[in-house]
């Protein structure tokens, strides 16, 4: 998988075999940082929706690994969590959490995509400085909004305000913060590796 993102600038195997390994472990590290994500969790009394870290695994994740890797990573994640391992918020699992009946579903499926955003931006180099890597992750913010929002919203049977207030409203200054710390991480780490380089 080829991509200018920044893990795999990094990781560069000089054969076929080496490549796979390399990202069969690539994808394992990936897919345990969204799952520890996952249970950084805040139960909110009036929605279904917890406040969790996840959404800051899956930005990272696509910004840190590129459009494919982040795609492929963060479907393996759905696949474990499908396969009744738990992984997701509150240690859910199995394929009912993301079946179109489940307010939770449509933000794993809104994540996979834009992981997939994220990582097709970062493959762009709009990962590197902060001025670009702040909109790369609102914009990737904002596929997970309205996935996860229209989902919940047919899931519970509510209109647009339903789904604003169950699905978005209390979470914009959480997500906000999760947003910054991605849309900081990957430029440093850019830099850092630039120093290693000189």
């Amino acid at each position: 998988m080829s991509s200018t993102a920044l893990v795999p600038s990094l990781v560069r195997p000089n054969s076929r075999a080496t490549a796979l390994a390399a990202d069969g472990v690539l994808v394992a590290i990936g897919v345990t940082l969204l799952a520890l994500s996952a249970q950084v969790s805040i139960p909110l009394p009036h929605t279904p929706v917890p406040l969790t870290g996840q959404t800051f695994g899956a930005l990272l994740v696509g910004g840190a690994y590129g459009a494919r890797r982040g795609f492929i990573t963060f479907g393996a994640y759905l696949v474990v969590g499908g396969l009744g391992y738990g992984v997701f918020a509150q240690h859910a699992s199995g394929w009912d959490v993301l079946k179109f009946s489940s307010a939770t579903g449509g933000y794993l499926v809104g994540m996979l995509l834009a992981a997939g955003l994220v990582g097709w931006l970062a493959d762009r180099g709009w990962d590197r400085r902060a001025a670009r890597s702040l909109p790369t992750m609102v914009l990737g913010n904002l596929v997970i909004y309205a996935v996860g929002a229209t989902w919940l919203a047919h899931a519970l049977g509510v209109g647009a305000q339903g789904a604003w207030d169950l699905g978005i409203k209390d979470f914009l200054v959480g997500d906000a913060l999760k947003i910054l710390l991605a849309a900081l991480l990957l430029p440093a780490g850019w830099r850092l590796v630039d120093a290693v380089r000189r």
